[in-house]
């Protein structure tokens, strides 16, 4: 890098902090700065959801996986996310609003006290904000690999100066400064991902080697599924990518929640789905040829290498700032709904005088609680190369996709009127099996697949939570009023209904409809 480089990358970083500070006078309670207040257009939605789905990751382990495998890295990856969030776009989007404007939350977890009981909520709540802090560490390390290769600062320098812009901007604007950062960074990341199809293109004679390249290049790389990533390990990602990516990790749910209706959510899911399809084509392609132009023993430096090789000062910033672009969204995406789960979950449950706080209070513990999850996910980050964790990749392929299903079937499958039978017993006994089975498939048993250490853990909970609900049910009245209210077409859209101030979490089994207005 030269000064040029270092010119975008610090503007880049000053136009983020400046939308975040300009995003600040959008935000007056704790609904603005969660939901947006039900206000968000649906195209807008759309980019974020799309936007903070992946991270510079995608730029070190699944370049490793394209250097190795080749266009695997599309079929088992990003396609499979593509059609899930398609699915869900009428299964799932429209219900997240709806959960926004008609039971008056502000969090995604915040109906399930009451769908099944505080038990389970907190349950919930607590095992994912913890795999949540792992996951965006990963998240960090990433773009701090990244940073090392193209500036030579350590790891830990790169963790701190990535995570105190994204802190800036997250913590002052909440989920407006996510949405329009990331609409920003979509923008920024277009221009940098073309910018790096033409440049290896013009490398490898035009246009054309698009279609005879393939013939230069090992055998695997045309494969849709080889080595580790097989046909099972294709469903099994589909399986569990349709429940992350509507709703399951809880930040893509707020980007439906924060729309101004069902029909809104609906588009906002088609168009996220539509971009990664498309999108990452773009992207992987650089990745798929790079063994033809560059030579490294770490493959997760492929990218950052070639770009280094192919393009000119100026738009080798660009092609950096498109790498902050994606980890920063995501992160930024993940902070604001951890703070919208520990704040309106979490706190109300361990302290009574939460339930007290006023508006001001609330916005006030939201945004500390932001800046508390950029730290410890941030010293996470340091640890991830460590034995413990393994690696990068190994923490966002097994750790996140395996532990994902547990902690989203009681919260996805619950909106559904057809688990409508499945309460707090079938809830609680699912996720905590599906935790069990993880811990067994990854650290006690030797020589299992990789499909199976991720899937069997969401296999598990889906089976139990049905299950259970048949031989155990547990629908009541007060549940079957919510479920009601979350999968009916009519009532208009409840724009900035959202509540905004912190409230009373109800006593286990307790089936008051959360914020209830009057008929």
């Amino acid at each position: 890098m030269n000064s040029l480089d270092w010119a975008v990358l610090i503007g880049y970083f000053g136009v983020m902090v400046a939308i975040g500070i300009w995003s600040h006078r959008r935000v007056g309670d704790v609904s603005d700065f969660f939901t947006a207040g039900g206000k968000m257009p649906w195209w807008l939605s759309g980019i974020s959801h799309h936007m903070s789905g992946y991270s510079a990751v995608m730029f070190t382990g699944y370049a490793a996986i394209a250097y190795e495998w080749g266009i695997t890295s599309y079929v088992t990856w990003s396609f499979p996310i593509a059609i899930g969030i398609a699915i869900g776009a009428n299964l799932f989007a429209p219900r997240l609003n709806r959960v926004r404007s008609r039971l008056h939350v502000s969090s995604p977890l915040e109906y399930l006290k009451n769908r099944y009981n505080l038990p389970t909520q907190q349950a919930l709540a607590w095992s994912g904000v913890l795999l949540k802090i792992v996951d965006v560490g990963a998240k960090w390390a990433a773009i701090a690999t990244l940073l090392s290769v193209f500036t030579g600062v350590s790891l830990n320098q790169g963790i701190l100066i990535t995570g105190a812009v994204t802190a800036v901007y997250c913590t002052v604007g909440g989920l407006w400064a996510d949405a329009l950062t990331e609409l920003g960074q979509f923008v920024i990341q277009f221009l940098a991902g073309l910018a790096m199809l033409v440049a290896v293109l013009a490398e490898l004679g035009g246009v054309s080697a698009l279609w005879t390249v393939w013939d230069d290049l090992p055998e695997t790389h045309s494969e849709p599924t080889v080595g580790p990533y097989t046909m099972t390990f294709l469903l099994a990602y589909l399986f569990i990518k349709t429940f992350e990516y509507n709703g399951g990790m809880w930040n893509q749910a707020q980007r439906y929640m924060a729309t101004d209706s069902a029909a809104s959510a609906k588009r906002s899911a088609r168009l996220s789905a539509t971009l990664w399809f498309i999108w990452p084509l773009v992207l992987f392609f650089p990745m798929w040829v790079a063994p033809l132009l560059v030579k490294t023993d770490k493959p997760a430096d492929s990218y950052a290498l070639l770009s280094e090789q192919l393009l000119p000062h100026g738009l080798l910033g660009l092609v950096i700032v498109g790498f902050f672009s994606h980890t920063m969204a995501m992160c930024s995406s993940d902070a604001n709904a951890i703070a919208a789960v520990v704040t309106r979950d979490i706190m109300p449950a361990v302290s009574r005088s939460v339930r007290l706080w006023s508006s001001r209070t609330g916005l006030l513990a939201a945004r500390w609680t932001t800046l508390l999850f950029l730290g410890l996910s941030m010293a996470i980050a340091t640890q991830v190369n460590s034995g413990f964790f393994g690696d990068i990749i190994s923490v966002v392929i097994k750790w996140v996709a395996g532990l994902m299903g547990p902690i989203a079937i009681p919260l996805m499958l619950g909106m559904l009127r057809p688990f409508r039978r499945s309460g707090p017993t079938a809830a609680l006994i699912s996720w905590a099996m599906g935790l069990v089975a993880f811990y067994v498939l990854n650290y006690q048993v030797d020589g299992v697949e990789l499909q199976w250490q991720v899937a069997a853990p969401l296999a598990v909970s889906l089976f139990l939570y049905v299950v259970i609900g048949f031989i155990r049910p547990e629908d009541t009245p007060e549940r079957d009023e919510i479920l009601a209210r979350i999968n009916s077409d009519g009532g208009g859209s409840g724009q900035g209904t959202a509540a905004a101030a912190v409230p009373a979490p109800a006593a286990a089994g307790d089936t008051t409809v959360v914020g209830e207005p009057a008929d």
